[in-house]
This record gives structure tokens, C-alpha cells and sequence, in this order.
């Protein structure tokens, strides 16, 4: 549906202006106006029919489930399928995998859009696309890409598998270990904290092969779950309940050497590279929730009446509401900057800690004053506003820590002014 909805919008692109006539009438106001560098919310055609793509798919499917799966902690098959069926699993993938073939912005405009609904879907889309699918496409060879981002695109989810017990925040002291054995290699060891993994079935591995390189022995396998991936322990989480964070466990699990993504000692290179474009997707969760929860709160307190008048209106409420306003448009630049930039192939990695750091913030700041602002029935899980407070806590910690961001976005002031 999405595929064929871009390529429709794909003709509606204007002309080369090199094959505008040269004229010196009115158009010539116009067509300078088009040179003009546009404004970061204005979005392609394509960019926004996936919006409103997004919008619909959440609002008909997601929005009747979220309590449901929160209170259950497990997200449903038919919302994963439906994303899938949605062509929301594959957006930057070339159509000729089974993608959609959108910009990167499109992918950071879903995982905004599901958020503003349910952060927990928004971060499965957001792993799956921005992490898993994007380290084939880059890094993949013609081989792998062809072999895997049709599954990816179409039917399997992809896990992002990182993180281990002494290995967060410092990435590379990785203990996972994996040697070679003829044409595989066998790997040992364990990860923590990793998303999708419980409904996962294409895995992205890194390990060792040489510690005695350090961080350059570092690579990255593809496995799938039937290869003998075990999932150790799910966790009960503070928010973002509906999405699946385990603990793996690899015993003796034997991976083809032709699942090597990008080479042999290439992995910390990948994880680098790939973690700078995480965070404009997670910077891009933590916006959506702010805005879900705003949408939520502000038109109770227009509704709802005190004194002989709507509470919204007291001025001690009104400019809490503007000032929160502003926080997330402010979010939401930084977020889109990013994006852009990195479309553009220029540096956006201090644009992204920055995006990161502060949508976190926002998302913390706006959704706790949501709740004040319905006051009891804000604080009761019937509303789902509480909801979007416990899951913005995460924003702060994972892909990045806010600390990390902070000394991320130091360092490169300190380079720019010593």
C-alpha cells in the first residue's frame, strides 16, 4: 500500500528547472521563491501521504489495543502484521526488496506519528527500520541485501542486539565471543536490554572474533532465531511495557561465515555509525509521546470547569500549556534537522545528541505537567495520559544516555572553540 502510494506521489514531481523557459515575468518571483531553502515542517507529497498513512493505521488499529497490551505487557501479532501489511517495516528499503523507498525523514515522521499513540509500537518500528534494516543496506552485501531486507520488509522482525551486562554506555567492552570454526563461527556469551528480541526472528549479533584487537575485533553477525538464539528473561519495565526487552543467551550457537555483515572487525565501525541515526528515530519517539500527551490533557482543560470557567483558561494554566507548546516545536526542529541533515550526507552527529537529548527532556517535562493538568482522573490509567509519562523515562536512557548525549554535544563545542 505504501509502495504503491509513493510512486503515485513520486509523479507529481516537478521539472528540471533547467527546463524552465527564461522569462521576466511574475514567475520569476515564483520560481525564486522554489529556490528558496524550505522551511523544516514542510514535507514532500510522499512524505505526507506516509503522515497520514501513519495516522490512520494508528488511530484504527493501534489506539484500541494500547491499555490492553500495556496492562499485559506483550504486544499483539496483528499490530506487528499490520505494520507489515502497512509497508511501515521496510520505508527506506527499495521497493525492488520489498520496501516502500522513502526518505529517511519518512521513517522518522512513522516513528513520531506511532508514538503520539503508543510509544511501544513506535520503538519496534524504530529499531526494525532505523537500526536493523539500515545496517543491511549500508553495510550488507548485494548477496545479504537481496537475501534479507525482503524478509525484513515483508513478514520477520529484525533485532538489534548490543548491549550487555558490562557493556551499556561503554559499547565496545563487549564479552560475547565468536570463533571461528571452518566455515562458521561459534559464538558464546550473552546480551541485555535488547528490543524486539522476544518477537524477533532476524538478529544482529556483535561479538568479538579477536579480543586481543580490542574493539577492532568487533563484528557483526546475522542470525536467525531457529539457529538456536535463547531468550533468558523478559523484563517487567517501569513503560514502554507492550515492547519486548530480554535478556539473550548464545550456546555454542553457529553462525555461516557468510553472515558476516560488513567484514570481519567492522562491527564497531557499524555500531557507530548506526547509534548517531538511532537517536534521531528515538528523538523522534520522544517527540511523538510529547505530542500524544499534550493532544490528550489540553482539551480536558477547556472541558472541564472551575470557578466559572474552563481550568485551561487561569493564566497559571494557560501559560504552562504555551510554554509547553513551545518545548515540543522546539523538539520537533531539532528532530527534523537532524533528519535532514543526515539525508543530506552532511555531520548530524552532534545534531542528533542534541535531538535526542532534549526531545528526552521535553517528553519527561510535557507529559507530567499532562497529568497535573487532568488532575485525578489524569493520574487514573482509564485516561492512558500516565501512560506516556512512565514511557518517556526511557527516552533518557537507552541508545545513548542523556549524560552521553551531553558530553557528546561537549565535545564537539570543545573542538569548535579550542
Amino acid at each position: 500500500m505504501l509502495a504503491a502510494a509513493t510512486r503515485s506521489a513520486r509523479s507529481l514531481r516537478l521539472r528540471p528547472l533547467s527546463n524552465v523557459s527564461r522569462t521576466f515575468t511574475s514567475s520569476t518571483r515564483r520560481r525564486e521563491e522554489a529556490l528558496r531553502p524550505a522551511s523544516l515542517t514542510v514535507f514532500s507529497d510522499e512524505e505526507e501521504m506516509l503522515r497520514d498513512t501513519v495516522k490512520r493505521f494508528a488511530a484504527d488499529v493501534v489506539a484500541p489495543k494500547v491499555r490492553e497490551m500495556d496492562e499485559n505487557e506483550n504486544m499483539d501479532p496483528a499490530i506487528i502484521q499490520g505494520l507489515f501489511d502497512q509497508g511501515l517495516m521496510g520505508i527506506e528499503t527499495s521497493p525492488d526488496q520489498g520496501g516502500a523507498g522513502c526518505s529517511f525523514t519518512s521513517a522518522i515522521i512513522a516513528i513520531e506519528e506511532l508514538a503520539k499513540v503508543d510509544p511501544s509500537v513506535s520503538v519496534l518500528c524504530d529499531v526494525h527500520n532505523t537500526l536493523v534494516n539500515t545496517v543491511i543496506r549500508k553495510y550488507g552485501s548485494k548477496e545479504q541485501q537481496e537475501k534479507w531486507l525482503p524478509q525484513l520488509s515483508e513478514s520477520k522482525l529484525g533485532s538489534f542486539c548490543l548491549s550487555e551486562t558490562s557493556s551499556g554506555s561503554d559499547a565496545f567492552a563487549l564479552k560475547t565471543r565468536a570463533v571461528k570454526d571452518g566455515n562458521s563461527y561459534t559464538l558464546n556469551g550473552s546480551k541485555m536490554w535488547i528490543t524486539n528480541s522476544y518477537e524477533a526472528e532476524i538478529f544482529l549479533i556483535f561479538a568479538n572474533i579477536d579480543p586481543s584487537k580490542g574493539y577492532k575485533g568487533i563484528t557483526c553477525f546475522l542470525a536467525t532465531k531457529d539457529m538456536g538464539v535463547k531468550i533468558a528473561k523478559k523484563e517487567q519495565k517501569l513503560g514502554i511495557r507492550a515492547s519486548s526487552t530480554c535478556t539473550l543467551d548464545f550456546d555454542d550457537l553457529k553462525i555461516p561465515e557468510e553472515n558476516i555483515i560488513g567484514g570481519e572487525g567492522k562491527g564497531y565501525k557499524i555500531a557507530i555509525e548506526i547509534l548517531n541515526e538511532g537517536r534521531i528515530g528515538i528523538a523522534a519517539q520522544m517527540l511523538g509521546l510529547a505530542q500524544g500527551a499534550f493532544d490528550k490533557s489540553v482539551p480536558y482543560t477547556y472541558q472541564r470547569q472551575q470557578f466559572g470557567q474552563p481550568i485551561g483558561t487561569f493564566q497559571g494554566m494557560a501559560f504552562q500549556i504555551a510554554q509547553a507548546a513551545i518545548d515540543i516545536e522546539s523538539a520537533r526542529l531539532l528532530t527534523y534537522n537532524a533528519a535532514r541533515l543526515k539525508e543530506e550526507g552532511k555531520s548530524f552527529t552532534k545534531e542528533a545528541a542534541m535531538a535526542k537529548y532534549w526531545s528526552s527532556v521535553v517528553a519527561q517535562r510535557v507529559s507530567g505537567s499532562a497529568i497535573e493538568w487532568a488532575g485525578g482522573v489524569g493520574f487514573t490509567r482509564e485516561t492512558g495520559i500516565e501512560k506516556f509519562w512512565r514511557d518517556s523515562k526511557i527516552g533518557a536512557i537507552y541508545e545513548g544516555t542523556s549524560n552521553i548525549q551531553l558530553q557528546t554535544i561537549a565535545k564537539f563545542i570543545q573542538k569548535e572553540y579550542s
